[in-house]
């Protein structure tokens, strides 16, 4: 497994996509925090989980860089090449989310601490020690939102194998299907309190009493989907033809 995981931490880590991925996350996330903290006419009232609002560009682009880790491979064939190699598709396939995984969380770490960071600069009056396990929650919450998202993406990306679709598939739910669901009369903001990134945002800030589980059961919830998501995908490309 350590050859495995060493195999695809080369094959990741000599293309362009993460490298560009990972600074067009920090720059998304810390500026819309630097947007926020000069339009404050209130420092002195600013919480810590304000300058994390900009974490939704950061996981967006994450969804991407995830979904093409996979589906690049399929489209260039090279999937084929590594199952010739790895035999056993899971351990393969489970090598390439965990780096992605681990990736994303490095990404993560850099955009929470980034947008802490600026704020603390622009607003240097402003209250933002980590003093409190909340606020600690809120800024290592990003990077675990991160890693399970990106699990989520590579999922998807095993099961659409096409670059497009996956992308389309990701991001439509996670900026559109989730929200649009509250239209639905009466029951629109139950159904959407129980969707997946609508537990991500719970996990993060709540609100905790308007939701239907605290935040460390919101992320577990993610979490589950996650891994219920990757199950299902590694059985898929178990049974299928590379």
């Amino acid at each position: 497994m350590t050859t495995l995981l060493a195999t695809e931490r080369i094959k990741l880590l000599t293309t362009r996509s993460p490298w560009w991925s990972a600074l067009a996350a920090l720059a998304l996330t810390t500026g819309f925090a630097l947007v926020l903290a000069l339009n404050s006419s209130k420092p002195a009232e600013l919480e810590v989980s304000q300058t994390q609002f900009g974490y939704q560009f950061g996981l967006m682009v994450v969804l991407v860089m995830a979904a093409l880790a996979v589906t690049t491979e399929y489209r260039f064939s090279t999937i084929r090449a590594t199952f010739l190699a790895v035999p056993n598709r899971t351990s393969a396939l489970l090598a390439k989310t965990a780096v992605v995984a681990v990736l994303s969380t490095l990404i993560g770490l850099a955009c929470a601490f980034g947008s802490l960071g600026v704020t603390a600069v622009v607003l240097p009056e402003a209250p933002l020690g980590l003093s409190s396990a909340e606020d600690w929650r809120v800024v290592l919450g990003v990077p675990l939102v991160f890693a399970a998202a990106s699990v989520i993406a590579m999922a998807v990306g095993i099961l659409v194998r096409q670059s497009a679709g996956a992308l389309s598939l990701l991001l439509a739910w996670s900026m559109l299907v989730e929200q649009l669901v509250t239209l639905i009369p009466n029951v629109g903001q139950d159904i959407r309190g129980w969707m997946p990134f609508a537990m991500a945002e719970n996990f993060l800030f709540g609100p905790y009493e308007e939701r239907p589980l605290g935040p460390w059961a919101s992320y577990a919830y993610f979490a589950g989907v996650a891994v219920a998501l990757l199950a299902a995908a590694l059985v898929v490309a178990r049974k299928r033809d590379a």
